[in-house]
C-alpha cells in the first residue's frame, strides 16, 4: 500500500478542478517545485526528469483552489512561449524545470533542455535559449540522442 504512495504523481489519478491545494498535495504528494503566478496564486510542478519526458503542473488559484492539472511537456505548450518576451520565470511557471542546462559561448546564450513526445512519438529534446538577461531569444527541437542507438556502426 505504502508503495502506491510513493510511485510517481501521475499513477495515482488527477485530482479533481476546484479541490483545495492541501487535497492536491494529499494525492499527489510533495511537489518537485512552486512556482507563483502573478494573479497571487502557484504553478505546482510534479516532473519525472531529469530522464522523464513529462512533467504535470498543477495550477493553484489565488482561492488556493485547483484552476487547472496538465501534462506541459508537449509541441503545444512550448508553441506558448513567446520568442523576444518570454523569461526564465515565465518558461518556469509554463513548463517547470529543465532537464538540462548547457551554455553557447558564441551568442553567450544559456540553453534550457527539455525531454518530451514530439507529437507524442518521437523522442525529443526542446531547447530554450535564454540571453544574457533571461530573455528566450530562440528554441529548437531535435532528436534526444539519449534515446538514439548507439551501435548500428560496429566501429
Amino acid at each position: 500500500m505504502l508503495a502506491g504512495c510513493a510511485g510517481p504523481a501521475f499513477m495515482r489519478g488527477a485530482p479533481a478542478i476546484g479541490d483545495p491545494v492541501e487535497s492536491v498535495t494529499a494525492r499527489l504528494g510533495q511537489p518537485t517545485n512552486v512556482y507563483p503566478l502573478p494573479d497571487g496564486g502557484q504553478a505546482l510542478e510534479y516532473a519525472t526528469g531529469p530522464m522523464g519526458q513529462f512533467t504535470w503542473m498543477a495550477r493553484i488559484g489565488p482561492d488556493g483552489r485547483l484552476v487547472s492539472y496538465e501534462q506541459v511537456l508537449t509541441g503545444e505548450k512550448f508553441a506558448t512561449i513567446r520568442i523576444d518576451q518570454a523569461t526564465k520565470a515565465d518558461v518556469l511557471r509554463t513548463i517547470g524545470r529543465p532537464a538540462e542546462t548547457s551554455r553557447i559561448a558564441m551568442h553567450d546564450y544559456e540553453v534550457w533542455s527539455y525531454r518530451y513526445k514530439e507529437s507524442g512519438v518521437w523522442n525529443s529534446l526542446m531547447h530554450v535559449h535564454f540571453d544574457a538577461n533571461g530573455v528566450v531569444r530562440m528554441m529548437q527541437n531535435g532528436p534526444d540522442p539519449m534515446f538514439e542507438v548507439r551501435d548500428r556502426f560496429p566501429w
